[in-house]
């Protein structure tokens, strides 16, 4: 090691490379430990010669990020620049919300899905207040550590106009959790396009199965529409002369009622889960409302008055169950040991 000057904030030296940890559509990440700390840290590489091309802007939205600091954001803590590469180094966490699903078996406690989807709506409003999007939200980007805070990751990066279909390493880019307006050509993109997926996030904590798993464009919105109903004029202004919407020719279904497929969420959830998933983008509810919708009534007035940086378990009130699917024989709870691997992202 050379000597203590050569390592710093900025400096590719000060981290070590632990392992690859995965590949998103621009960038490899790997965990990494920091000479200087001798924390953890996840280095997100982003090529800047790669043909999709990591924009230029990938720098302007990174100085954006810096300036999130956020107890449900996943902080970054650092940023080195060289000619092809732009290394983002964030703090790590072991596990996602895919993760964890996949260690309660599925079966989260009601009372967890409220937690997290708090968590979920704090990092975002925080976000959406600053005119920030995430563009991309589903279980694999949204971190939890032992202490079961949840922290938005991949957020606001450089993301080209056209949302790419394919990542860096070939694989595809998951449509279940896309808004309608979106999958039939909407470029606009303003804060209500992360909502319609915070609706299928609550609804796949719930059931412990995804909303809407389709593998094409035509398929995902055939899902959506069979549930939800086909869009009208009513429900959706202008539907009817998008041609994209024209030409798939859906059939006219009716909505169904949501309750009968999520039996486990209660009435506020439900009415939480309908507010979200509306075809309207104007008429979604936002972030900040949704805080203050009546399904999170039982978690006190305190979530709400919070310091940005404080996590939602500084207050007593607020506490983790055991998830009734989870295999305690193979995990420990929350809080003893590590046990879940991290997400890419």
């Amino acid at each position: 090691m050379g000597l203590k000057s050569d390592i710093g904030f900025g400096k590719l030296e000060t981290y070590v490379k632990l392992g690859k940890l995965g590949e998103g559509t621009y960038a490899t990440v790997f965990k990494g430990r920091s000479k200087l700390t001798e924390n953890v840290v996840a280095l997100k590489e982003i090529r800047l010669e790669h043909e999709e091309g990591a924009p230029c802007t990938a720098i302007r939205e990174v100085s954006l990020l810096k300036n999130l600091k956020h107890a449900n954001i996943v902080t970054l803590h650092d940023i080195i620049h060289t000619d092809r590469c732009l290394t983002l180094v964030f703090e790590y966490l072991d596990s996602d919300l895919k993760c964890y699903l996949d260690n309660c078996s599925n079966l989260m406690s009601m009372h967890n899905v409220k937690i997290f989807m708090f968590q979920l709506l704090r990092g975002l409003s925080y976000c959406h207040k600053r005119k920030i999007l995430h563009r991309d939200l589903k279980p694999q980007n949204l971190l939890i550590n032992d202490k079961g805070e949840l922290k938005l990751a991949d957020f606001g990066l450089a993301r080209a106009k056209s949302v790419p279909t394919k990542t860096y390493s070939n694989e595809v880019v998951t449509l279940w959790y896309r808004p309608p307006d979106v999958l039939l050509g909407s470029t606009e993109y303003s804060t209500p396009i992360d909502m319609w997926g915070v609706g299928c996030i609550l609804y796949e904590m719930a059931t412990g199965r995804p909303m809407f798993p389709g593998a094409t464009v035509k398929e995902e919105l055939h899902l959506i529409f069979r549930l939800m109903g086909t869009p009208t004029e009513e429900t959706w202004p202008g539907i009817s002369s998008n041609e994209d919407f024209r030409s798939y020719l859906f059939p006219k279904y009716k909505p169904q009622a949501l309750i009968n497929h999520m039996p486990r969420l209660d009435t506020e959830g439900i009415d939480l889960l309908s507010a979200l998933l509306l075809y309207e983008t104007r008429s979604r509810i936002s972030s900040e409302a949704a805080l203050r919708h009546a399904y999170f009534l039982s978690l006190g007035d305190n979530v709400h008055n919070l310091a940005d940086t404080a996590p939602v378990f500084s207050l007593r009130e607020v506490q983790l169950q055991k998830d009734p699917g989870y295999r305690s024989s193979v995990f420990q709870p929350f809080g003893h040991g590590k046990f879940r691997r991290q997400s890419i992202f």
